[in-house]
């Protein structure tokens, strides 16, 4: 800042000193002591506006929902840590959870799965919808769409029975989408829910059977499944979780709000990322390299090449999520009996790039895409799948941030500002003048 623009921190307030005069704002701290500026009148008082390109340094919201500590490696959902609730939990139990703010009692927990469970059908018309897409449509534009035709179905809800209920349709039949997604594309007939099986088996079955054998349900794959689907939930103001809030701050319906968040977690950047980690091993298979030289591409600062699934934008130690999921990769992939030449090569680079001090002075660890790519191609889920299998575990993430940005008494709608850095006013020249 210069002479004219000067910041003093104190213990409760922030002092902005601008053209000779003095302002004070308020600074506020969260439950676990998280501090931020509350610049909610800066405008009005001062007639400037924050500029953060990408909202890098700037809090969104306050929220009860997930707490990150991306230097200590902590990520709790409602105060619980993951550790614990990855070790004891359903994913429908985190479902409820993270929504409505408390681990259910075995009576609520029942009645929630009982209604998921009557509710996964896609009303008959929607089939007609899958058809109109081409066969090698990705499934996130699918996903997109469906979950936005649901607002056709099912209206607006102005009470807390209807909301709730829209809810539980949307979880439900979010499965139900995503696994007929993936059967259009490989030209499969759909193959519709079971009521006797419980959330992940369910979507499994719907993936993976075919008409002309019964499928075998592995109680292990399940566990791996309900694990991801878990540790993917929720994670505080990224990319799609601020569209969702966004979206939902214009009023729109929670399906067209939710439909936004996918289309937002489709990006490489966001939720593609698992899918792109797949796509750099298969690259380093094709090439028939060893994966040292590999390595040595990404340590080198001349080369475009970039391991994928390696560090994170939050947690600048080990992602806790990875280390859950490392462990399920170390009892899953033995148990099928896979080998797999694009798992050998992930397995090796894991252990070249934690081994070189170049990685772990960078803190550069495995991170969460890394190894749920690699448990998704263990299950036999497909590549263009990955990003779809992400959404299944964010919806009750994005609903809890719908929720709760719906339930705010300051709501309104967001309308962030600019810095205008184009043409001043110009006399307007008549076409024949041009």
């Amino acid at each position: 800042m210069t002479s004219e623009q000067t910041t003093d921190i104190k213990h409760d307030s922030v002092t902005l000193s601008f053209n000779g005069n003095s302002y004070e704002f308020p600074v506020i701290e969260g439950t676990e002591h998280e501090k931020g500026i509350d610049l909610a009148k800066l405008r009005s008082s001062t007639g400037l506006i924050g500029l953060d390109p990408g909202y890098g340094n700037t809090g969104s919201c306050t929220s009860e929902i997930t707490f990150i500590n991306g230097e200590k490696g902590i990520l709790r959902y409602r105060g619980y840590p993951i550790e614990e609730l990855a070790e004891n939990c359903s994913f429908t139990e985190i479902c409820y959870l993270i929504i409505y703010g408390e681990l259910p009692d075995r009576k609520t927990l029942d009645e929630f799965e009982y209604m998921l469970t009557r509710h996964t059908l896609l009303h008959q018309d929607m089939l007609k919808f899958f058809e109109g897409f081409p066969h090698n449509a990705h499934p996130m534009t699918v996903m997109s769409a469906m979950i936005a035709s649901l607002g056709a179905y099912y209206p607006d809800a102005t009470l807390n029975e209807d909301i709730h209920l829209n809810i539980i349709r949307l979880i439900a039949k979010a499965k139900t989408i995503a696994a007929f997604s993936y059967k259009k594309s490989i030209g499969q007939p759909i193959v519709y829910p079971q009521n006797n099986l419980d959330y992940v088996s369910d979507f499994l079955h719907m993936m993976f059977a075919v008409p002309t054998e019964p499928y075998k349900h592995n109680p292990l794959m399940t566990k791996a499944l309900n694990l991801i689907l878990i540790l993917h939930a929720d994670h505080e103001q990224n990319c799609s979780a601020s569209t969702v809030r966004m979206v939902g701050s214009a009023e729109a319906s929670l399906f067209a709000t939710i439909s936004a968040g996918v289309a937002a977690l489709s990006g490489p950047l966001h939720g593609g990322a698992n899918q792109k980690v797949l796509e750099m091993l298969d690259q380093i298979k094709q090439s028939g390299d060893p994966v040292q030289k590999w390595i040595d591409k990404a340590k080198d600062k001349d080369s475009s090449f970039r391991l994928m699934g390696f560090g994170h934008r939050v947690y600048k130690y080990f992602d806790p999520r990875a280390e859950i999921l490392k462990s399920m990769a170390a009892e899953l992939l033995p148990e099928l009996g896979i080998d797999d030449p694009i798992l050998n090569i992930a397995m090796e680079l894991e252990k070249a790039a934690l081994s070189d001090d170049y990685f772990k002075s960078r803190n550069l660890y495995p991170n969460v895409d890394f190894y749920s790519g690699i448990l998704y191609r263990a299950l036999g889920i497909p590549t263009n799948m990955m990003t779809v299998m992400f959404t299944l575990g964010r919806i009750p993430g994005w609903i809890a941030q719908w929720k709760e940005e719906m339930g705010r008494s300051d709501r309104r709608i967001h309308r962030p500002r600019q810095i205008y850095m184009g043409e001043t006013k110009r006399a307007f020249i008549p076409m024949k003048q041009r």
